[in-house]
């Protein structure tokens, strides 16, 4: 038999045997911890840093999908085809609205455009046209479009008189619309740039 060089280690060695009560006792007290911290840990929806209060964050809304939309145009047999969109908070409420850009469907050439604002606001089951931007009677179509820091913003294909042809627009120029005073009002530079 080996004995211990340092007497007084062995003995207190030989009082550390484990028992299976020991076990159980420890693995209670480690459960009890455990559980214990569960239930005192913030949740994660109410958590609040010290010195703020906490605020439930407004759901966002979806944007209105101009596809649902009934435009005021008159295709006649063809299809109403958006071709461009873009969605923002024009208006400043809180919630998105969207800008499209529509067309009537042709099989050759390029019929005018008309720019329209759609809401979705007042849980209307459909958007709903709430400005025209650009009236596709102007016979304009459109290039460039975008909309940021709320406004509208788009490059706008014309016409200088009925006689040029409509393969060909021969005048252009930069369009913005922006929400003040109740209405969407458009700025544009000084004087179109022919092309």
């Amino acid at each position: 038999m080996q004995h211990s060089a340092v007497p007084e280690l062995a003995e207190e060695l030989a009082h550390t045997h484990t028992r299976p009560i020991h076990w159980v006792a420890t693995a209670t007290a480690l459960a009890a911890v455990v559980a214990a911290s569960a239930l005192l840990q913030p949740d994660e929806a109410t958590a609040v840093q010290h010195g703020t209060e906490a605020k439930a964050a407004p759901a966002a809304a979806a944007p209105p999908d101009p596809a649902r939309a009934d435009f005021p145009l008159d295709c006649g047999p063809a299809k109403v085809l958006v071709q461009k969109k873009a969605s923002g908070d024009l208006d400043g409420d809180g919630l998105p609205e969207t800008a499209a850009v529509v067309r009537c469907e042709a099989g050759s050439g390029t019929p005018p455009s008309g720019v329209y604002v759609l809401t979705g606001a007042g849980g209307a089951s459909k958007p709903r046209v709430v400005a025209t931007l650009v009236d596709p009677q102007d016979r304009l179509s459109v290039g460039d479009f975008a909309l940021r820091d709320a406004a509208v913003t788009a490059t706008l294909f014309g016409y200088s008189s009925p006689d040029v042809p409509s393969c060909c627009p021969d005048v252009n120029e930069e369009a913005k619309w922006e929400w003040k005073n109740g209405a969407f009002v458009r700025s544009t530079p000084p004087a179109a740039r022919s092309m």
